[in-house]
């Protein structure tokens, strides 16, 4: 019913958090043989069917339906391969329409998916709206709406929209809906029952999906301290070895068991992609490897560049490199302020209160208590941090 609607679920309500390169500083290696980058296979499906959008899209200009499908292909290749140039691609496919608010809904869907993107969630909330006043019934507007306002935090809002979805999209996607809400609002149990209920009834060949599914239950598992993590993520990683968000989830999850070592060969050829090799330059200090120096240089250059263009989209990644790799807790809360303001998913409250934690900021760490007691969210690691420096007073 909705074209790529399984793509979309993993890519606008699980991947928001990881972020591709700022334009950095140019890096010249120091070894002939060093990597800098492995350029996708452009021989693959993605990259020839690109070829013949484009030139439909050329040979037909002012043409919404061969525009919307080409921006469509250039976001999908921006998430998939963690490179923004895509998302500027997808965004000059629309140029016609970019700045028109009378759009049509095809292209305010496509256009509120790229603002979404850049966290740029008020404009893409105002498009959303606008089609769904037009269309009550346009799935795909509704739910990248409800992954907005999940984002946000406004779970009453998102779970009406996933409610919304019943009887306009198939029974998996609303579930997905409810229970990434669920399992963010003390329904974790309920969530993950529910969730592989599903996963046990879907055909083998349904990897996108199963792959979406493993992943939600191996965050749930995590959030609670639970070691069945490690189960989910690596049989979501079996379904989807490249999905960039699977692979930022797994190791932090390898991080906070000690297994650093273990993330390495997981993101070592993923370095385009900040949130990534964050996590590398963290499992290299894990191991105090000499070459964690320079990935550390390589991700503050990559920031600076970044603020200075105000980009807003890498606050929480920022925040973790200064608490954990540039020993400024107070930047660190700053920036996991300013990025709560933006959102409020489970990971942007862990480095809110870590960076609380660190500066003894007692205000941010109420703020973390109420957000706790009034969503009933299970985050043991949170929990933990709240309730110590609770004692502690």
């Amino acid at each position: 019913m909705i074209s790529g609607i399984a793509t979309l679920l993993r890519l606008s309500l699980l991947t928001i958090a990881l972020s591709a390169p700022a334009a950095a500083e140019p890096f010249l290696p120091t070894d002939d043989a060093q990597v800098v980058e492995r350029l996708p296979d452009r021989s693959a499906f993605e990259y020839r069917d690109l070829k013949r959008l484009r030139a439909r899209a050329i040979s037909e200009p002012g043409n919404v339906d061969a525009a919307v499908a080409l921006a469509d292909a250039y976001y999908g290749i921006s998430r998939r391969q963690g490179d923004p140039r895509y998302l500027g691609y997808a965004q000059a496919a629309l140029t016609p329409w970019w700045k028109d608010p009378d759009a049509p809904s095809a292209v305010l869907v496509v256009r509120a998916t790229i603002l979404q993107s850049n966290h740029e969630f008020p404009g893409a909330l105002a498009d959303l709206d606008k089609v769904i006043a037009r269309e009550p019934d346009n799935a795909r507007a509704i739910l990248v709406r409800a992954t907005v306002l999940t984002v946000q935090g406004k779970y009453d809002k998102a779970l009406a929209d996933c409610s919304n979805l019943q009887g306009v999209a198939g029974d998996t996607y609303v579930l997905a809906c409810v229970a990434s809400i669920a399992a963010a609002t003390g329904k974790a149990n309920a969530a993950e029952a529910a969730l592989k209920d599903r996963l046990s009834a879907l055909p083998e060949a349904a990897l996108d999906v199963r792959a979406w599914i493993e992943s939600l239950l191996g965050e749930i598992a995590q959030r609670a301290g639970d070691p069945e993590a490690d189960v989910h993520f690596r049989a979501a990683l079996a379904a989807d070895p490249s999905d960039l968000y699977t692979i930022g989830a797994y190791s932090d999850w390898l991080l906070e068991q000690n297994r650093a070592g273990e993330v390495i060969p997981l993101v070592e050829e993923e370095q385009r992609v900040d949130g990534l090799l964050l996590r590398l330059a963290l499992a290299q200090k894990a191991l105090r490897l000499p070459e964690a120096d320079t990935t550390v240089a390589t991700l503050r250059a990559r920031f600076d560049s970044s603020r200075a263009r105000g980009d807003i989209v890498h606050r929480r990644e920022e925040a973790r490199f200064q608490l954990m790799l540039n020993d400024d807790a107070k930047a660190a809360l700053r920036l996991a302020q300013d990025n709560w303001n933006v959102q409020r998913e489970p990971a942007d409250l862990r480095i809110l209160v870590e960076a609380a934690h660190a500066t003894a900021d007692i205000a941010t760490l109420e703020t973390v208590r109420q957000w706790l007691a009034e969503t009933k969210l299970e985050y043991s690691a949170v929990a933990k941090l709240v309730n110590a420096e609770g004692a502690s007073r």
